[in-house]
């Protein structure tokens, strides 16, 4: 039977139970053999607490060994892991607590004030809330490491002190071990549904990538975080399966993270995207770098041209990958191209099966883009509750996703099908008018949306940041990029509102948070200025 991460972490444990496992920013060192006794003592804590199989915990914490030793004790005791965002307010942590209906909230010192709220105004946040909502809520316990205990919670280290006891296996792959929050395909917030199967097999299928992204003797940066599924399973995940050092770090930091690399020789740096431009202007970065021997790319598209840059100052390969939390994650990586191919987010992963297909259901022709559909044993079981909107029949499931297959079977983005304006019948894919809008030397960023038109149905809208240092004042550029936007792009593709902004609202891992530009919008709210 296939190792589920408990077990891989038993294995790592008794292989090499005196090797460094996981290093905290601020020198803090746990071995295999410490990791394994700590999730054990969590487990045992969490049964000793009265909380069985299949009951959701909540861990809200920074990257540090204790949500490690958490999220891998509560999959071990077979419970089911719901790690959240650290810095989700507390609106967004009511929610979350009450959809999955939490038996046990895991705590930090920089999180625990959001959680004792979330908890507080748990009962009054479900009055007029639907019934099914309100059968599944529960009022959870709270876990605090770090910060001292108020009556009724308990602390992480009397965690640790429950009585050992026999733990039963956790058997069933098919059980689930993990709800991750995502937006899924219909842009509302739901919690997609990962079993041990999923979660072990994209672990599995990216183990078997050649050249390998992780091996036995790297150190591997841990700066993404941990409750996205990036960090958690396609990091975490193969440090374990491959007993690899992880150096833990909460946060980015330009400096610090450069410092923690030269002192821990790190050998491999998963990074998102934004994560390079702040890096660039360094000027030696080659220097500081000089131990990596590869950086992975995800989450979110990079561009061609910045990874040729970042090869060139460092003499470091960047490799690419697509993957979105339903599948655990990862579907493509460069390192599957049979040659580098700019712009593309590489072939499937062994074990992946990519399909593209048009608006009738059929395969395009070739060269045209569709609608990436994956199959694979690393795919979600449909959202929670109920298993809602998962893989189809015969196994595979839409992504939401555009793409293009190459013959090679390399997959290039287009765009998300939610993404898509319709401009009077004809298709606008946001991304091609921002490559066009980016061209400007003007313009540091920019992002599309679509509005609604009471003539053409939709219409394009831009928003800008401009280059630090630009003369142009807010009209002027704007007036530039629908003159740029005019040359460059069909009448229906282009920007008939401009906006520049100071800065644009970003997810964790570096997308563009389309959606709080459409909610602004709606509301015509103020908070975006420049002209239109």
């Amino acid at each position: 039977m296939t190792a589920l991460l408990p077990d891989l972490l038993r294995r790592a444990a008794e292989a090499s139970p005196d090797r460094t496992a996981l290093v905290e920013a601020g020198g803090r060192r746990v071995t295999w053999a410490e990791l394994d006794a700590e999730v054990d003592a969590v487990a045992h804590g969490l049964n000793a607490l009265g909380l069985v199989a299949g009951y959701r915990v909540v861990i809200a914490m920074g990257n540090r060994v204790e949500l490690v030793a958490a999220y891998l004790g509560t999959l071990r005791a077979r419970l089911v892991a719901v790690p959240v965002n650290p810095r989700s307010a507390t609106g967004e942590m009511v929610r979350v607590v009450a959809d999955c209906g939490a038996r046990l909230v895991l705590a930090d010192a920089d999180t625990v004030t959001t959680v004792r709220q979330a908890v507080a105004g748990l009962e009054d946040a479900l009055v007029g809330a639907d019934e099914e909502l309100r059968s599944r809520a529960f009022v959870p316990r709270v876990v605090v490491t770090g910060a001292p205990t108020l009556p009724g919670e308990t602390s992480y280290a009397d965690l640790l002190k429950a009585p050992a006891a026999a733990l039963p296996e956790v058997a069933d792959p098919e059980a689930l071990a993990v709800l991750l929050y995502t937006s899924g395909t219909s842009g509302r917030p739901r919690a997609a549904m990962l079993t041990h199967r999923a979660l072990t097999a994209n672990i599995e299928q990216a183990a078997a990538v050649e050249p390998p992204m992780i091996h036995g003797d790297d150190v591997v940066l841990g700066v993404l975080p941990l409750f996205h599924v990036y960090g958690l399973n396609a990091v975490l995940g193969q440090v374990l399966h491959q007993t690899a050092r992880l150096v833990l770090v909460d946060g980015f930091d330009v400096e610090g993270s450069l410092a923690l690399i030269e002192d821990e020789a790190v050998s491999v740096v998963p990074v998102a995207p934004p994560v390079f431009a702040h890096w660039l202007p360094v000027p030696d970065l080659r220097e500081r770098l000089a131990a990596v021997r590869l950086v992975l790319s995800g989450s979110a598209p990079l561009s061609p041209e910045l990874v040729a840059r970042f090869t060139e100052l460092t003499g470091i390969p960047v490799h690419q990958g697509y993957g979105l939390t339903e599948a655990a994650p990862v579907v493509t990586s460069t390192l599957r191209s049979q040659t580098p191919k700019p712009g593309s987010v590489g072939g499937a992963l062994p074990g992946v099966e990519l399909r593209l297909v048009d608006e009738h259901g059929r395969a395009p022709e070739q060269g045209d883009p569709g609608e990436i559909q994956v199959r694979g044993a690393n795919l979600f079981s449909g959202y929670w509750p109920d298993g809602a909107d998962g893989p189809g029949a015969e196994g595979w499931y839409a992504t939401g996703d555009v793409g293009i297959l190459d013959p090679d079977g390399d997959l290039f983005l287009v765009d998300r099908l939610k993404e898509l304006v319709i401009v009077s019948g004809f298709n606008v894919y946001p991304v091609e008018v921002e490559e066009v809008v980016v061209e400007l030397d003007e313009v540091a960023e920019a992002a599309v949306i679509g509005a609604a038109d009471e003539q053409t149905g939709e219409t394009v809208v831009a928003y800008v940041r401009r280059t630090p240092g630009s003369s142009l004042s807010d009209a002027e550029l704007a007036d530039r990029v629908r003159e740029h936007c005019a040359t460059r792009l069909a009448r229906f593709k282009r920007p008939t509102r401009v906006h520049v902004v100071d800065e644009l609202p970003h997810t964790v891992t570096g997308k563009v948070a389309k959606g709080r530009l459409r909610s602004a919008l709606r509301r015509n709210a103020n908070l975006l200025e420049g002209p239109a």
